[in-house]
């Protein structure tokens, strides 16, 4: 294994802040209405994960939350951007559909000019993930394989299907992070995933770093990483010594409060690609 610091690169973020977090209603197992959410932590955690970024020479550009829409903390879902080029989002539950109309808004008003909104149902970054060569597109739980088509003809890029088995992993960036883009390296959880797309992921990235049920079951696989700095729930303790193994520099981050609407790190996190 390799003990070399990596080089990081700066990257661009989308993020919304939770103002209007609560859990009201239940759309994936870690949604219980009956377990209150500390707003204000929910707050100060996300505002420390907005801190962190800047403070590791990342931009973050701010979403405008919007009232009666409780998951728009979760940014990633709202659209994925390649190359500068948006493809929307299309949720898969009412609860959140007008979540998609202000993240198109956003890009429109922020100068994006390729910006698509979608015919088929897409959870963005939720269930895309973006390597050099590749688009990963989670499906089984939220989006649709015609999405996956979708994404191709846009964005020109291959897209890998992938089919979740699990539940609790029902977007692909609870089961899999993409650690170095260009090395075409990645972590996951092999249960999260259907027989065959186990054998898929083992063909393409034979050296990935496979987590462990309880590092996955903290959501650790729901991570943001430059390159260098990998920035994951603090309580998947056992993904921090491999990350060390392979030159990345994992940060613990606290998002326990948002933890209750299922989502961590890269939920809350959308990545701007030029």
């Amino acid at each position: 294994m390799r003990h070399t610091p990596r080089e990081a690169s700066p990257r661009r973020y989308l993020m919304c802040p939770p103002t209007h977090f609560q859990v009201t209603y239940s759309i994936n197992p870690w949604m219980d209405p009956t377990k209150p959410v500390d707003l204000p932590l929910a707050l100060v955690q996300w505002e420390d994960l907005q801190i962190r970024y800047r403070s590791l020479g990342h931009t973050v550009e701010l979403l405008d939350p919007r009232p009666g829409l409780p998951d728009m903390v979760f940014a990633a879902n709202g659209a994925t951007v390649v190359d500068g080029r948006v493809l929307g989002a299309k949720f898969a539950y009412p609860e959140r559909t007008d979540e998609a109309a202000a993240h198109l808004d956003w890009f429109r008003a922020h100068g994006f000019e390729e910006v698509r909104a979608p015919d088929h149902v897409n959870e963005g970054e939720g269930d895309f993930a973006v390597t050099s060569s590749w688009i990963l597109a989670g499906r089984g739980f939220r989006s649709s394989p015609l999405a996956h088509h979708e994404a191709q003809e846009f964005f020109g890029r291959p897209v890998i299907g992938l089919e979740l088995v699990d539940p609790r992993y029902y977007h692909l960036d609870t089961a899999l992070c993409v650690l170095d883009p260009g090395g075409e390296e990645i972590m996951y959880y092999p249960d999260a995933f259907s027989p065959g797309s186990r054998a898929v992921l083992r063909r393409l990235f034979p050296d990935a770093l496979l987590a462990t049920e309880s590092d996955a079951a903290a959501l650790g696989l729901n991570a943001v990483s430059d390159g260098r700095h990998v920035l994951l729930p603090q309580a998947a303790v056992g993904l921090f010594a491999p990350l060390r193994d392979r030159g990345f520099e994992p940060m613990g981050m606290d998002l326990s409060e948002l933890l209750k609407g299922g989502g961590s790190v890269k939920c809350c996190t959308q990545e701007l690609r030029s």
